[in-house]
């Protein structure tokens, strides 16, 4: 079983948004670091405090603060930053101190300081709510510049609006933005309480393998690392995958990795060239063991300034994933399902739905998008349309309530009267709904539907329409995949979905020798929020059943 990629996927969904961010908030992480003792961020430090944790219980107390100058405000003081929090500091306005009022008052913003004075109390009505400090403020005796900024190409404020490219040609800087040392933090966060709920309370091992190894077929590409014998290269690990069948056969029978793995999927958008995933293999172990381990996992480790995540997760198969969702990884947070309305028009006018319903695996199958009518453009409606012919080769029918907003659909006018009736009833229809139609294979027709759904939620989120709410982590166990898919090059051939050793589901076995294209496999994916973030499988333990599959199955 692995969680890949979930770190940065995770992270990306915990986050809060940029510019909604006015004090640091990672104050609960540092709280639930250790639920022994409070992490001592200022031991081995010049500092005695951090900006962040000043209170009115430490008013009276002598203490040094070093941070950067986040913003000054009229030569009178000027707010430090360091990466806990914000704390104001008074520049003294006295004659002597004159040379700390020229440090404070001559440093450039984002210059970094070091500053020793008492802790006071904010004057009646200067207090700041919205900062955790602001109640107090420092009364400076002492300062010393450590380093000076030179002029910054875009100010370190997470309500600031910075490019992609800006930030990574400058991640020094972007990198002090609450924003980002929350992420970080939270990640850390995540893998010490994952370490901690695998090794402490179920006895699992940490184990590193190799990054350096030789090349496995089949997969990704792998990047390669020329050795000093020439002609000879190393593969980077796509996954630690023959690593962890060692320890298992060697009797170490519960292992897990915090595991770097690197491909070469270039085209791909939604995949990088080196990730982190928490690879785990167990043995003695049935696919429901797996999944309460991940879900625990998954509910111990859970930031505690979210809400909890609930289990068992929600599981469906792979066939009602595809039937309702067009997908494998469906986002469930928001309706719009798959429709099949064969039935609707078993004895339709319209020629190619005829056609198609004439075809043993002809279906018809349609979405109701909500408010389509009220929200959604002729250039959206054409765009779609567009899609399908281009991608799918398939005809996608718009259709409405209302007959005048049948845009471009010569097929509107020959639905009968009892169809439309029929179709509103058994989509539950609404005045201002839209319903794309298609018709083809069963397969072919939802997944062009499923595209098609996320297509016509972002369009409508586009409009101000909350179809998937942000805030909102929906996890899905995706359980039965085929075993088998058939080659696209060759029909008569085989070859496995995911990998040849997969068990097959014990119910299929028989199947093998008869229909092997019907046996399902055990293997399992998790589904968040419409990505997949972990999948894993059980493996064949039988010898004589791996050797059939691989010699006889996959003989091609």
């Amino acid at each position: 079983m692995y969680l890949g990629s979930w770190l940065s996927r995770l992270c990306r969904g915990l986050s809060r948004p940029i510019g909604k961010t006015p004090h640091p908030i990672w104050g609960s992480l540092s709280r639930s670091l250790s639920s022994q003792r409070i992490p001592e961020f200022s031991s081995f430090v010049a500092r005695t405090n951090t900006c962040g944790e000043l209170r009115s219980s430490h008013l009276g107390q002598e203490v040094t603060l070093c941070g950067w100058i986040q913003y000054r405000r009229q030569n009178t003081f000027l707010v430090l930053r360091d990466c806990h929090g914000l704390v104001q500091i008074i520049i003294p306005q006295d004659e002597s101190a004159a040379s700390v009022k020229k440090i404070l008052c001559e440093a450039p913003v984002e210059s970094v300081v070091k500053v020793s004075g008492t802790v006071i109390s904010r004057p009646p009505g200067q207090e700041n709510p919205k900062m955790p400090t602001g109640e107090i403020e420092i009364k400076v005796k002492t300062a010393e510049l450590l380093n000076t900024c030179k002029k910054l190409p875009f100010e370190i404020k997470d309500f600031v609006k910075k490019t992609e490219a800006l930030r990574l040609q400058y991640r020094y800087l972007d990198l002090r933005s609450f924003q980002m040392q929350y992420n970080l933090r939270l990640r850390s966060h995540m893998v010490m309480k994952m370490r901690e709920y695998l090794c402490n309370l179920h006895g699992f091992v940490d184990v590193e393998t190799p990054t350096l190894f030789k090349r496995t077929p089949g997969g990704a590409k792998e990047f390669l690392v020329p050795s000093r014998e020439p002609g000879k290269f190393y593969s980077l690990t796509q996954s630690p995958q023959q690593f962890k069948q060692l320890l298992m056969v060697g009797g170490l029978d519960r292992y897990f990795q915090v595991a770097r793995c690197y491909r070469d999927e270039g085209s791909r958008p939604d995949r990088q060239p080196e990730f982190t995933q928490i690879d785990i293999e167990m043995s003695f172990v049935d696919q429901t063991g797996i999944q309460r381990l991940i879900e625990g996992l998954l509910q111990y480790s859970w930031p505690d300034d979210k809400d909890p995540v609930a289990i068992p997760f929600p599981s469906m198969t792979f066939a009602e994933a595809l039937a309702t969702y067009g997908t494998d990884k469906p986002d469930i947070r928001f309706g719009m399902k798959i429709v099949d309305i064969s039935d609707v028009f078993r004895n339709t006018e319209i020629r190619f739905l005829q056609d198609v319903l004439a075809k043993p695996q002809g279906t018809v199958k349609a979405i109701c998008v909500r408010e389509g009518a009220k929200y959604l453009r002729r250039q959206d409606v054409e765009l779609i349309r567009e899609f399908a012919a281009h991608h799918y080769s398939q005809e996608v029918l718009p259709i409405f309530l209302n007959a005048k907003r049948n845009w471009s659909s010569p097929f509107a006018k020959f639905i009968m009267e009892e169809e439309r009736l029929e179709l509103t009833r058994l989509m539950e229809i609404q005045e201002e709904d839209m319903v794309l139609l298609t018709a083809g294979e069963h397969e072919k027709a939802c997944s062009l539907l499923g595209k098609l759904r996320l297509q016509c939620a972002d369009l409508l989120e586009m409009r101000g329409v909350v179809l998937r709410d942000p805030a909102l982590f929906s996890f899905l166990w995706v359980v039965d995949f085929p075993l088998f898919l058939t080659k696209e090059e060759s029909p008569t051939e085989l070859e496995s979905a995911h990998h040849p050793f997969t068990a097959p589901h014990p119910s299929d076995i028989h199947l093998l020798h008869t229909e092997p294209e019907k046996v399902r496999g055990q293997h399992y994916d998790l589904v968040l929020n419409g990505c997949e973030v972990g999948g894993g499988s059980i493996r064949i333990h039988d010898a004589q059943l791996q050797r059939y599959i691989l010699a006889t199955l996959l003989k091609g």
